[in-house]
């Protein structure tokens, strides 16, 4: 009988659910510090501490995620319950993290930031491994597969993109509607009320998605320790280089995002004449939008031209570019964030390629395992892309918290007069230098070590497919 193909709904209602996961992420991931440190006054320090402790705990609270996806049996499934379960509670926690009482003092708040942002990350985890892991249940293997799960990892790239776009500017809005008395509290009831509208969305694209997706019951999940993705790791040495590549280039993305905000409220707000909120959602309104184009369109087009590991060196050499150029705008006196937009094309640029070829490094990573060592680590490689982005993502976090600290940048009503010329210069530097040379040493690893050119591949689908022919004759 002939299998029926996913229909375009189908394929759509998986996107969408995408695009609400990764906007609940990007604002957490890029906001979350700001919010705290500099709206409701929590020292840097502080932050740094809970931002890195919360992250490195959630992504080791993964793998206990795993074993409860593959343990459960439902007549809806082993993911939907999960999904739904994940996502209401998330959404309810991302709410009460962005809305902390102001009436708290100085420990009560850092113990209400740490609180509700380790639950976050415990049922963002909760909606999050079950939400890729359906994929097999719904999709056959070979293209099908490989295409919806690209759809769905460019659909959560527009979901970041929608986050880093409008947020200061509907933030902005929001705080003004709800008749905010200063400009702090503009900020704080801004935040407040659109994490609630983030809330409230991403609880209905994931409703569409588990009422238009059907999973298949005979659907097995193979749940995944920490053990067994280091003796994975150990095994393999190609999906060990992109982990370490991974953790690199995500730290260098995130330190940007994470500081980019306080580069535009504190530093470059004293040169441009526009409000400081305009320059910052103009950047990212460019940087943002390239990103997408770069992950739909500048690929597809790059890889009739050029390999994987050729593409890998364009994105790279584009993001040192950007911070090239970022640095000598910095130090050149420019005042009109028209200059600005070009880093912001050529980094955001380089993220958006970056973030489908790590899928497809990975993806390569898991034939050479078979190759090399007769088992296909395929659910444990690809867990480990979430654990690795997540732990990234704490380093950032905390590398941000502790800058921000040295240089004593926070909160202030008369924001253009508090940073001195010695820690503007000094701030610039860390901003840009520090992720420079962490794609450095990530381009460095995989130049070395990353061995699976398309020649390299095409022997080893050979290898794997005489070993199969073997097999069936056997």
């Amino acid at each position: 009988m002939e299998k029926k193909s996913l229909s375009a709904k189908e394929k759509v209602a998986y996107g969408i659910g995408a695009v609400g996961k990764d906007m609940v992420y990007m604002l957490s991931a890029t906001y979350i510090l700001y919010y705290y440190q500099d709206i409701m006054g929590v020292s840097s320090w502080a932050m740094g501490i809970i931002l890195l402790v919360a992250r490195v705990f959630d992504a080791f609270n993964d793998p206990i995620m795993g074993v409860l996806v593959a343990k459960t049996q439902t007549k809806f499934g082993k993911f939907r319950p999960w999904l739904l379960i994940g996502t209401l509670t998330n959404a309810v926690v991302l709410y009460l993290m962005f809305a902390a009482p102001p009436a708290l003092n100085g420990s009560g708040m850092v113990a209400y930031a740490a609180v509700t942002y380790i639950l976050w990350g415990v049922t963002y985890t909760m909606m999050d491994i079950p939400f890729w892991s359906m994929i097999p249940a719904f999709t056959e293997a070979g293209k099908e597969r490989e295409g919806v799960s690209a759809m769905a990892r460019s659909c959560a790239g527009v979901g970041s993109a929608i986050i880093t776009i409008v947020t200061v500017k509907v933030v902005t809005a929001l705080g003004e509607m709800m008749h905010g008395s200063t400009k702090m509290e503009v900020e704080r009831l801004g935040y407040q009320y659109f994490a609630l509208v983030v809330a409230v969305l991403f609880v209905v694209f994931i409703v569409i998605t588990c009422l238009s997706i059907k999973e298949k019951s005979n659907v097995d999940v193979q749940a995944t320790s920490v053990g067994e993705m280091f003796k994975a790791l150990v095994a393999n040495d190609q999906a060990m280089t992109m982990v370490i590549a991974i953790v690199l280039i995500n730290t260098a993305v995130y330190v940007t995002s994470n500081l980019v905000i306080y580069f535009f409220k504190y530093d470059f707000s004293v040169l441009s004449t526009a409000k400081w909120q305009d320059n910052y959602t103009l950047f990212n309104i460019f940087g943002g939008g390239f990103q997408i184009l770069a992950m739909m369109l500048l690929f597809p087009l790059l890889r009739k031209f050029m390999n994987c590991m050729k593409i890998f060196v364009v994105s790279l050499s584009m993001a040192l570019l950007g911070y090239v150029s970022l640095l000598v705008e910095c130090f050149s006196g420019v005042d009109n964030v028209y200059f600005l937009l070009l880093p912001a094309f050529l980094i955001m640029g380089a993220v958006g390629l970056l973030n489908v070829l790590i899928t497809v490094f990975l993806a390569n990573s898991v034939d050479y395992g078979e190759y090399k060592n007769n088992r296909r680590d395929e659910s444990v490689i690809f867990s480990m892309q979430t654990f690795v982005v997540k732990l990234a993502s704490g380093i950032a976090a905390w590398g941000a918290s502790m800058i921000l600290g040295v240089f004593h940048i926070s909160s202030d009503e008369n924001a253009k007069a508090v940073l001195s010329e010695s820690t503007r210069i000094g701030f610039r530097m860390c901003m840009v230098l520090i992720p420079m040379a962490l794609l450095i040493i990530g381009w460095i690893v995989f130049k070395r070590h990353y061995i699976l050119t398309d020649e390299k591949l095409a022997e080893i689908s050979g290898e794997l497919e005489e070993r199969a022919c073997g097999g069936k004759h056997d």
